[in-house]
C-alpha cells in the first residue's frame, strides 16, 4: 500500500469537513474551547474534560478496533489500521514535558484553540501563532541536529 495521501473526490473530502464541523462544535458545546474551563480542569476545580475526553476515546477505540478487523486502508495515508509502536525516550518526554507546559500555560491545546477563534476568542491567535513558531523551531532544530550528526560520522570515517 502506498503512504501517499490521496485525493478522494469532493465526497471524501466533505466527509472530513463535517468531521472537523462536529469536533468544534463539540468543544464549543462542552465550553473546551474556554481556556478559563481548561485551567479549571487543571487546578482540579472542574472535572468536565475528563468526560469529553472519555467520550471521545470510546468514540475513537471502538471505531480503531473495529476499522482495523476489516482490513481496510487508512483514507488519509493509505497504510493498514494498525497500533503504531513508539519507543518511550527522551524525545517523547522532553515533547509531552513542552506540550503541557504550553497547555498549562495558555489553558488551550491546538484542536481546542481553533474552536476558541470560532466562539470569538480573538486573543487565542497569539497562541495558535507561538504553537506554529514552536513547531518551526523544533523543526530548524531537528534538521541542525540531524545535520550536526552527520557531519560527526562523516568525519569520524
Amino acid at each position: 500500500m502506498s503512504a501517499e495521501p490521496q485525493d478522494r473526490g469532493l465526497a471524501f473530502n466533505l466527509l472530513i469537513l463535517a468531521g472537523g464541523l462536529v469536533f468544534g462544535v463539540g468543544l464549543a458545546v462542552s465550553e473546551m474551547a474556554k481556556p478559563e474551563v481548561v485551567l479549571n480542569f487543571l487546578q482540579f476545580e472542574d472535572f468536565g474534560l475528563v468526560f469529553v475526553m472519555f467520550g471521545g476515546s470510546i468514540v475513537a477505540g471502538a471505531s480503531f478496533w473495529l476499522l482495523s478487523r476489516t482490513g481496510r486502508a487508512a483514507p488519509l495515508t493509505g497504510r493498514e489500521y494498525a497500533r503504531r509502536l513508539k519507543s518511550f525516550d527522551r524525545n517523547v518526554l522532553a515533547g509531552g514535558v513542552v506540550f503541557g507546559v504550553g497547555w498549562g500555560l495558555s489553558g488551550i491545546c491546538p484542536g481546542a484553540a481553533y474552536a476558541s477563534v470560532g466562539i470569538g476568542n480573538l486573543t487565542i491567535l497569539w497562541a495558535i501563532g507561538a504553537m506554529f513558531a514552536g513547531a518551526y523551531a523544533q523543526a530548524l532544530w531537528r534538521q541542525w541536529s540531524a545535520s550536526d550528526a552527520d557531519a560527526a560520522t562523516t568525519t569520524a570515517d
